[in-house]
Formats: structure tokens, sequence, C-alpha cells
């Protein structure tokens, strides 16, 4: 009997073949039919998806947790012209989600067309990009409805109030209501209609933190409106996060709204900012470097009052505050940039979440340089919570029984007393006697460190030294506190600036290559690196095109001696890639100015004179961002005398 071969090809059509990959020739051969993964196997016919399909796909777009329903619900309300509005939920909106406000409104007759896709009153829909509402696409309500129980109850002025009901896309008649103004949504049993999207939920916690950070960044982008929400889900209803109106011009209700949410820490140690550039406006507050924080849990923007994640306004921040913090550090600020409509589009993503520049380098250099000025306005201002954290850190033995506090007794009494003492300390007495007598011991003469300080010296903001402990920290006296610097951070820092500024003057030493570094890359990616590479060129990097799909390297910083020139190219471009722009390069010149700062400062351990000292002092006083180290950290911790005489009992 013949052998079965090993290989039979069938006969078989070949209906489907995946996207090219695999060839009919090759199916045909390997006797199987290849089929899209994503597809079914009746894909002969196209077909149009029901009304209830369509909401629920629609509404998976917009409404991802209850944090989006309850937004999309607040914006409508802000967009209504209320001023106070009140957020109800239970189960972390799960169960019931109700927003009340007193806006406008919507009549009777408007109703029906509210829950329909794509129907609103915000545009006219003749130019897309003039938008200066927070919704406009009339997508909220009916993907609500579609996915949950909704009840939209409202009142105009001068009409009866209504109330229309839609559970997973069928709506009700319009009926009459009892309300007094504005209007009440009700969402009920969210995502009942599409329970897969139910199971993908976080815990109660986790919706209910979500939901209070939204609230929380749309009451800090309208100051002047009241917020209330509560949680009704218990007997009795609590209050997570409530904030009162806040009156004033735009500075003053911002900065009462902010110390409402984010706390009076953050205004205390923030900047002010104020800055235009080309047709676009920064506003806001950013906090001083040592006020930075472990994660990026303090920063908020906003374009024309829409809170945003944006990376490239998120990359801006990130860059301002480079020179100032260490990369697990994260600096905290709350900035508004407002402009024409047209000159940004909101409209590229469903959450209305990202926006799009029409010039982004232009948003991103306002960022940078406004902060960086504002920064450098502060001069060697450090936060006050440092002090607070250093008071905290003290626990001193105090009695719980009142102390009266005496007069001071003379200089002879004291003397007598002290001369009245045991033995072993009545070497000490004349030297105690000369200081309540204001007189100051003579400095020993093989004692170059111990001069005479003059009193008026006081006066300076950081006062004047009165010592160094463990040869590291400089004792300062000021007119009403003490001052301890940090020798070796600060000497850092003004050599760190010093360089920084002689760079800036002569620009980066180029350092030419012996052989030029051929770099291979796509066409497109060659290109972008040319583009920029004008850019780069005060840096010291000097690149050129070298025939099709190569870049040529000629010249190096020479502040970064021996680099990885392949490395440094990919970073690069990954970050214009990624932002349109790139500050890798510059970051590294830093980071080498840095280390020869920390090299060539006073070190820890180094005796100090009192002249030397007192100039250094002086010059942490005429230089900018000299309250903080290249990474961060404080260089000084000022202590007021009402707080130390609190630690000793003496209030």
């Amino acid at each position: 009997m013949a052998k079965r071969p090993l290989l039979q090809p069938q006969r078989r059509s070949v209906r489907q073949i995946s996207h090219g990959r695999i060839g009919k020739d090759h199916a045909r051969f390997c006797g199987m039919v290849t089929l899209s993964p994503n597809m079914a196997q009746n894909t002969d016919k196209i077909r149009q998806l029901d009304d209830a399909a369509i909401n629920r796909i629609a509404a998976g777009e917009v409404v991802e947790r209850p944090a989006s329903a309850i937004k999309e619900l607040v914006e409508n309300a802000l967009d209504a012209g209320a001023t106070d509005i009140t957020i109800d939920t239970a189960a972390a909106g799960k169960t019931l989600i109700r927003v009340t406000d007193n806006g406008w409104g919507i009549s009777p007759a408007d109703l029906p067309l509210s829950l329909a896709r794509h129907a609103t009153s915000k545009i006219d829909g003749s130019d897309l990009l003039n938008i200066h509402s927070f919704g406009f696409r009339g997508e909220a309500l009916p993907s609500l409805g579609a996915v949950g129980r909704l009840t939209l109850t409202s009142k105009t002025k001068g009409q009866d109030a209504a109330q229309i009901t839609c559970a997973g896309s069928v709506i009700s008649d319009v009926k009459p209501a009892a309300l007094n103004q504005g209007t009440v949504v009700e969402l009920r049993n969210l995502f009942y209609a599409t329970p897969a999207r139910l199971k993908f939920l976080r815990s109660d916690r986790a919706e209910a933190q979500a939901v209070n950070d939204i609230i929380k960044r749309l009451a800090m982008a309208q100051p002047t409106i009241g917020f209330w929400l509560r949680d009704v889900g218990g007997d009795t209803p609590r209050t997570i996060f409530r904030v009162a109106r806040q009156s004033g011009d735009m500075f003053d209700a911002l900065q009462g709204r902010l110390s409402q949410v984010l706390g009076r820490d953050f205004v205390a140690n923030a900047l002010p900012i104020d800055a235009e550039r080309d047709q676009l406006k920064l506003s806001g507050f950013a906090a001083l470097p040592t006020f930075s924080r472990g994660a990026a849990v303090m920063q908020h923007l906003f374009v024309n009052g829409r809170p945003v994640r944006d990376k490239l306004l998120y990359g801006a921040l990130r860059g301002a505050y480079s020179d100032f913090l260490s990369r697990d550090r994260h600096p905290a600020a709350v900035l508004f940039i407002n402009c024409d409509p047209h000159l940004v589009d909101v409209n590229v993503h469903p959450a209305k979440t990202e926006v799009r520049f029409r010039d982004p380098g232009t948003a991103r250099g306002l960022i940078i340089s406004a902060l960086r000025h504002a920064l450098a306005e502060a001069g060697h201002r450090a936060s006050s919570t440092v002090a607070g954290a250093a008071l905290g850190a003290m626990r001193p033995e105090t009695d719980k029984r009142p102390i009266y506090q005496m007069d001071r007794p003379s200089s002879r009494t004291l003397s007598n007393s002290y001369q009245a003492q045991a033995p072993q300390f009545a070497e000490t007495a004349a030297v105690f006697a000369r200081i309540y007598e204001d007189k100051t011991p003579a400095p020993e003469a093989n004692d170059p460190s111990q001069t005479q300080t003059d009193p008026a010296e006081n006066d300076f903001p950081l006062g004047a030294a009165r010592g160094q402990v463990h040869e590291n920290y400089i004792l300062s006296q000021t007119t009403d506190g003490l001052v301890i610097v940090d020798q070796h951070a600060a000497h850092e820092r003004l050599v760190y600036e010093k360089l920084k500024k002689q760079m800036a003057e002569n620009g980066v030493a180029a350092q030419a290559l012996l052989i030029p570094e051929i770099i291979e890359l796509s066409d497109t990616d060659c290109q972008k690196l040319i583009d920029f590479a004008e850019a780069l060129k005060p840096l010291g990097l000097v690149l050129e095109a070298f025939g099709p799909g190569a870049v040529a390297v000629r010249e190096t910083p020479a502040v970064l001696g021996n680099v990885d020139v392949k490395s440094l190219i990919l970073d690069i471009l990954d970050e214009l890639t990624d932002s349109g722009t790139s500050q890798v390069l510059s970051d590294k010149v830093d980071a080498v100015l840095s280390r020869v700062a920390c090299h060539g400062s006073v070190r820890s351990g180094r005796r100090m004179r009192a002249e030397e000292m007192n100039a250094l002092l002086r010059e942490m006083e005429a230089t900018p961002h000299s309250g903080q180290c290249n990474h961060g950290r404080p260089t000084y911790i000022e202590l007021k005398l009402a707080d130390i005489e609190r630690l000793f009992g003496r209030t």
C-alpha cells in the first residue's frame, strides 16, 4: 500500500487573508484560511448598528467612571451660569449621582432635545474652533442616559418646572415637576446597561478620591462659584468638600480659593505669576523650589478655565524647575493659560483633558520664562515650611505649670550671685558678668576666627554671623530671629550661578572630533535633528546631514568630556519626538556645571572666619535662587525669636 504523503495541499477557497501579511499562495499551500483575529468570520456584509449600541459605544468614550460623569454634569452647570453647585453621591457615584445648580435651566420644550445626541446650545456649528464653553459636543446627557437611569428636572425663569427621564436610551415624556430654580440631574445605577464596564470600576474609596480630585480642580478654575460635595449613602449626609464663593479681583479670589483647596502653606510659599507673550496670557501661582513634593500631586494646569492634563504643559513646568530640583522631586503650581479660542484646539480628546496649541513652542516658552523670572525675583527666599519642620523636630521638656517671667536682674545682682555659687563655677562668674554688661570678651590672639561683629549687621536679611557649629553650619543673628546656614550647600549654589552666568556670556566651548561620529537614522528622524541643529549649536553640539538616513556629529560640548555621542543624539531625538523640543543637552551641561560647583565650593568640615561667613551671607542675599541648593534642598533655615521662646516656654 502506498504511503500517504506527509503534506497534501487542499483545494480550498480563501475568503479572507490577514491584511497582506500572508499571501494567497502561502495560505493555499498550508491548507488553511487566515482570518483577522479582530473580525468575525461573517465579514462579507456591513451592518448598521442600532441606536442603543451606538449610544453605549459613544458613552464608553465620554463616561469612563463616576468621576467623568460628575465632571460632565458640573461643567454643564457652569455653562448654565450657576453660582452654587451641590454634588451628592452614594457608593462613590456608582448607585447615585445628583448635581443641583442655580443656573438658568432648560425650558420644557427643549428637554427632549437635551437628551438627543449632538444637540447643544453651546455652539451653532459654524465655527468649531470658537469654543467659549466647557461642553460643545452634546454628548454628555445622552451618554449618561444610555448607561444609567437619568432624571432631568429643570426650571427656567418665567416657566414652570418640568422633568424627563432616560434609561438605557429610552426617553420618557415630559411631565410637570416641582423646582424653584435651576436644574437637578439625577443619575442612578451607573453602567447598569453595560455590566462589563461596571466590573472594571475600582473600589469605592478610589472612585470617591477621583470624584474629590475632579471637584477640587473645577473649584480652583472657578473661584467665584461655590461647590458642595456630599456623601448621601448613609443615614446622615456627610460633607466631603465645601468651598464658598470668593470675592475681589481675580488674584485675590484665586488666592482665597487655593487656601481652601491646597492649604495656607502653598499660598504662603507661592509666587504670583503674571506674564503675556504672543496673545497667550499666563497667570496663577508657582511654589518655591523648597516647597516641592515627592509626586506630581500639586500640579494643576488650566487652559481657558478648563482643567487639562497636557504633557506639553507639564513638560514645560518640569523644565522651568529643572535647574532647582532633583529628578525625584516635583514642583507645586497652579497655572492658567488664557488665549483666543482659535489659538488652541480643545477637541482632540473625548474627555477634553488634552489640548493642542497652534504654536506649542510659544506656550512652552511662556511657562518656562515666566516661572524662571519669578523664581529669580524671589532672590534668596526659601519656603517657610522648612522652619516649621525644624521647629516640629524639636521636643522641649517643659513644665506644665505656668511660669512667671520676672524682670531681668541687674548686672551687679547677677555678678554677686555667680560669685556666691559653688567653687567649680567661680571661674565663669566674670565671663557671665561681662556678657550681661554687654561687653564682649577680647578674641584670642591665636584664633583668627573670633572677630567682633557690628550689631548693625543684624539688619541684613540674613543677619550677622555669630558662630559656626560642627564646622558646617553658620549661626547668624537677625533683628528678630536666628538663621542657620549650610555653608557647603549655600556656597555650592553661589558657585553654580557664577558658572552659569559665565557660560551664558561666553557660550559653551565646543570640542571638535578628530573623526566625525556618523549616526544612521530614518529620514524622518534625520530631518528632525537637522531642523533643530541651530538650537543645539550654542550648546556646543554641531551636527549636519550626511547623505540619506544619516547625520554627522562634528563637535561636542567640551565640558562633557568623553561623551557617548550616539546615546546623546538618541536622547535628544526622543525628546524632540515627544514634545517638539529638547532640554537633554542643556540639562547635561547644567549637571556638569553642578558637579564642578560641588567640588569647587566650601567643604563641610572647614572652619571659617567671621568675615568669610558674613561675606557668604551677603553674597547669598545678592544671588537669585540661593535659598536652595542645586538639588532643591534649603540652604538655610530661619527661626523667629518668638518661635524659639515658645520652645523654652517663655511665652
